[in-house]
């Protein structure tokens, strides 16, 4: 596997660890996502997304999830290592875009105001 590659071990799949982060992880809100985060004790940062039928049908739910792991797959190296990152579509994000994915979290995340900087 590549250096951008999606590891199964970088995913947060279990119910119990998507409700532990949810119960004790630090909130950060964005217009289009909620962005959840909890230090995890691990080396490598993990990632939740959780997309509501809310949002719409599985064909958007389905294709924001992929542009939720597309960003970060390409974007997880500048990521600090040791988090559970859950990411939650809310409903006005059926309309984004993979650079609208980009500028959202990769200014909560990845800025020079961001959570990690």
């Amino acid at each position: 596997m590549g250096l951008f590659s999606f590891k199964k071990e970088e995913r947060i799949i279990k119910r119990a660890e998507f409700i532990d982060l949810n119960r004790h992880g630090a909130r950060y809100y964005t217009e289009s996502f909620v962005v959840i985060l909890k230090q995890n004790r691990r080396d490598i940062t993990r990632l939740g997304i959780t997309v509501s039928k809310r949002v719409g049908n599985s064909v958007k739910r389905n294709r924001i999830k992929r542009l939720i792991r597309e960003f970060f797959r390409l974007n997880k190296q500048q990521l600090p290592k040791g988090y559970d990152i859950m990411i939650i579509a809310l409903e006005e994000s059926d309309k984004v875009n993979l650079l609208r994915v980009q500028e959202e979290l990769g200014e909560l995340l990845l800025g020079n105001d961001g959570l990690f900087s």
